[in-house]
């Protein structure tokens, strides 16, 4: 019974998403947890299963996952839609929304939702009130330590939804506007002499 009004749920979601003004924000990003960082991930009390919840605490079983994060802002306050599902079935995602920034170390620190399965354990999601400007982080994970892979989410809302990118890459584009100034001053210099 709760998988059916899971399902009617979401499809309902997907439907008011579709219907949503042309202005509204529909992004799509993959990942693979394979390899990537491990950390012990939230958990949350499993009485409102399969729904998403406020984590409880830090899991007894989850204690080395994997994790992909992603980070990003929305441009208009709003309902937003989160589905994360990954390419293997045997893959059960699990998946963790943080306001602000997120510290592996200190994972429960804003953690505002998380939810296991959405549908079927290959699959997890959540719906959430996001803030315009504010930054956000969807960690995507595994269940267990021994879950991993390749995964995709879709995120979408009333606003256009943007990625913000991580600081090294803030010091890979000053590095190269650097080597770009170092350039043009040489080229200037030997053109004058």
């Amino acid at each position: 019974m709760q998988l059916s009004t899971l399902s009617s749920s979401l499809a309902a979601i997907a439907l008011s998403t579709l219907a949503m003004s042309a202005h509204a924000g529909f992004y799509t990003y993959t990942g693979d947890t394979t390899g990537g960082p491990t950390f012990n991930r939230p958990d949350i009390d499993y009485a409102d299963y399969p729904f998403q919840e406020v984590p409880s605490g830090l899991s007894g079983d989850a204690t080395d996952v994997a994790y992909h994060a992603f980070t990003f802002t929305v441009g208009v306050s709003g309902i937003y839609t989160f589905l994360t599902q990954s390419d293997d079935v045997n893959y059960d995602t699990f998946v963790i929304l943080y306001s602000g920034t997120f510290n592996p170390a200190d994972a429960l620190t804003n953690a505002v939702a998380a939810s296991d399965d959405a549908v079927f354990p290959n699959t997890s999601g959540l719906v959430f009130s996001l803030v315009a400007g504010n930054s956000y982080t969807y960690v995507v994970t595994g269940y267990d330590n021994d879950q991993f892979g390749a995964f995709s989410t879709t995120i979408s809302g009333p606003g256009a939804i943007a990625a913000v990118p991580e600081p090294a890459t803030f010091g890979l584009m000053g590095l190269g506007v650097a080597g770009l100034a170092a350039f043009a001053r040489r080229r200037r210099v030997a053109l004058n002499d």
